[in-house]
């Protein structure tokens, strides 16, 4: 089977599930760009043995708007192969889906994340007819599924699959005991009875500043380690208001680093104003940490159920937050007992899962 993909950028986790469905066919992948300004460098050193890699040339108007005649030409020549756009709403994927309805060329859409609006509008109408005629809808999640069913994909169409963000391979075996926790805490310089660790980046829509504005209403003792950059004034400004302490910034750090502060912690905070999935979600459930996140991350819609592996709460409640934060703080017992049940719920969601699960959608196509 050949597979040709449209994408915006290779994401880390994009490039590691297509290299591994390149194990079961061939497949090229096609980037509009090499990264976008605010992707740290690992997004740029990529390795895809397993698939041939494009990074397009053309006229850029800015991120998710390149003007390239290239893809035409690609489509064209794999016009009987799957093709797959993964970049449905990027300048780029909107001319590559126009060229193949032109050309009555089938087209597969993929898309990881995404919440409907009311559909009302002249760029809702524009989505609909966007979204309408494809092959097949592969979706990640079940929020997705529904994004698809309002602008008209019908439903037999719609293909699920585990939508991952690790290896099999970089799944613990277990979780900590308590001793081998102290250690690591110990080798990351790690002092306080508590830890609440937040992952992502550090701008506006992450929510970093309801994070610490709800740490002024926690009277227990906890230390909080953001991890992905450097303090910015905008965060120091809370801190100095509210007179709060053993508040760690930690920059950007490797996979094999970031793990450990996964397996230090006690639970992961994600206060996002909006995330279309959320991968970080994923990987805090890998290491067995309970997750607070909110309504508008896909990935706390799709896998978190409250007092059972986390909590869901609406966005920019600073108030709702540090009292979920404070009630998993005061029972120990619920936080091991969600440990378990994030431990047992996210062990399929892995790249080799997800690959296959996408294969066998596409395989269905000839059926």
């Amino acid at each position: 089977m050949d597979i040709l993909f449209f994408s915006n950028i290779p994401s880390p986790y994009f490039v590691a599930y297509v290299n591994e469905l390149g194990k079961l066919a061939d497949v090229t992948a096609v980037y509009e760009d090499l990264s976008y300004k605010d992707r740290d460098a690992s997004w740029k050193s990529f390795k895809s043995p397993n698939a041939r890699s494009i990074i397009l040339k053309g006229l850029s108007l800015g991120e998710g708007r390149k003007i390239s005649f290239y893809p035409f030409k690609l489509i064209w020549k794999f016009r009987k192969s799957r093709i797959i756009i993964a970049n449905p709403t990027t300048l780029c994927g909107i001319l590559c889906i126009f060229f193949c309805k032109l050309l009555r060329i089938p087209f597969i859409i993929q898309s990881e994340g995404g919440l409907p609006k009311d559909g009302k509008g002249l760029k809702e109408h524009f989505k609909k007819f966007l979204m309408q005629g494809a092959a097949l809808y592969l979706s990640g999640m079940t929020p997705e599924r529904d994004y698809f069913l309002t602008y008209g994909a019908p439903i037999e169409k719609i293909k699920q699959y585990p939508f991952a963000s690790l290896y099999k391979r970089d799944f613990p075996k277990e979780l900590l005991s308590l001793q081998e926790k102290e250690c690591l805490r110990k080798e990351l310089g790690i002092t306080e009875k508590n830890v609440i660790l937040f992952v992502g980046q550090f701008i506006y829509r992450k929510g970093i500043d309801i994070l610490l504005e709800s740490l002024s209403q926690i009277h227990s003792e906890v230390g909080v380690y953001l991890v992905g950059g450097e303090s910015k004034q905008e965060y120091q400004d809370i801190i100095d208001k509210y007179n709060l302490k053993n508040i760690h910034f930690v920059n950007f750090i490797q996979l094999d680093v970031l793990k450990k502060y996964y397996m230090a912690a006690d639970f992961f905070v994600l206060p996002t104003r909006e995330d279309t999935w959320g991968l970080v979600v994923n990987e805090a459930m890998s290491y067995g940490l309970p997750v607070i996140t909110t309504n508008r991350c896909v990935a706390g819609i799709e896998l978190i159920e409250n007092d059972v592996n986390g909590y869901v709460i609406s966005t920019d409640d600073s108030f709702a937050l540090s009292k979920k934060i404070e009630y998993l703080l005061e029972n120990p017992n619920l936080r091991d007992q969600m440990a378990l049940n994030n431990f047992e719920k996210i062990k399929d969601y892995n790249y080799e899962n997800m690959a296959r699960a996408i294969y066998s959608h596409l395989q269905s196509l000839d059926a």
